[in-house]
């Protein structure tokens, strides 16, 4: 997602540390936390895994926030990605777009996307319920991919509903740089969520239908601050199911993971499945 409303509840939690007492990015602790992952999978009757912009940071694709390296360091959000920037001024939300549809779309997933795509093949994952827009999760090989902050997959007008592949958004841009529908000449938008819009009804019920019954929800590459999707491990917990977390950098839901790694996200799942097998 690009948007969506920011809440931090860490000050209400406490971070867990690995079992012995030690910090997680110890070797001997992150192995053991691995292993321990790997028995919670094998456990599970239901696992999914909700997935952030740092599971697609090994690929090359910048996170959003990280200090001095986030999106968001080099641009406000409110100007370029905002659902009343792109009515209000479509030549500069499309400057700032344009290039990164052509940018993502040629990255490739990395060893974690793989990984998760292995463990659904294995039948140890359910399903993946992802906030990121790249479709890596896809490219991997993964086939149930909820995508409850759009993709960039496609573009869609905004009067007469016109879908476009990405391959062809190219060919909509008018001299000023704005993506225009071929049949009514009315803005076009990627099928992505911008600050200010409300996540997609469907995918999201779906999302919150897989937490309901999750008995682990894994975590992964996400700082499980943007609400409602920050909601879901709340919800897996409420019914008495588990969560794990695979992220580098705090989470409002530390002190109640199960197991907790914080290495970097391709090495540690890697770990993981290798554990598994």
């Amino acid at each position: 997602m690009e948007g969506q409303v920011t809440t931090n509840a860490a000050s209400s939690r406490t971070k867990r540390v690995a079992p012995d007492g030690a910090p997680s990015h110890d070797p001997g602790a992150a192995a053991a936390n691995a292993d321990r992952l790997a028995e919670l999978i094998g456990e599970s009757e239901c696992t999914v895994a909700l997935t952030g912009a740092g599971i697609s940071v090994p690929s090359g694709i910048p996170d959003f926030r990280t200090p001095g390296k986030g999106l968001w360091e080099k641009v406000d959000p409110m100007e370029v990605a905002h659902i009343d920037a792109f009515r209000g001024d479509p030549k500069r939300f499309w400057s700032f777009y344009r290039p990164r549809l052509h940018g993502l779309s040629e990255f490739a997933p990395n060893p974690a996307h793989e990984a998760l795509a292995e463990l659904e093949r294995s039948g140890l994952l359910e399903a993946v319920i992802t906030q990121n827009i790249d479709t890596l999760h896809h490219k991997a090989g993964s086939e149930r991919v909820i995508e409850v902050h759009g993709s960039i997959r496609t573009a869609s007008c905004q009067v007469c509903d016109a879908t476009y592949e990405l391959a062809a958004v190219e060919e909509l841009f008018d001299d000023d740089g704005v993506a225009v529908c071929r049949g009514c000449t009315s803005l076009v938008k990627p099928d992505v969520v911008l600050f200010g819009e409300l996540l997609p009804a469907e995918a999201m019920a779906e999302a919150e239908a897989l937490a309901s019954r999750a008995d682990l929800l894994l975590c992964v590459g996400s700082s499980l601050e943007v609400y409602p999707v920050a909601g879901l491990p709340s919800t897996t917990l409420a019914r008495g199911g588990r969560i794990a977390i695979v992220t580098q950098g705090p989470t409002p839901y530390d002190g109640d993971a199960a197991v907790r790694l914080d290495g970097d996200v391709a090495e540690e799942l890697s770990a993981v499945v290798a554990a598994l097998s």
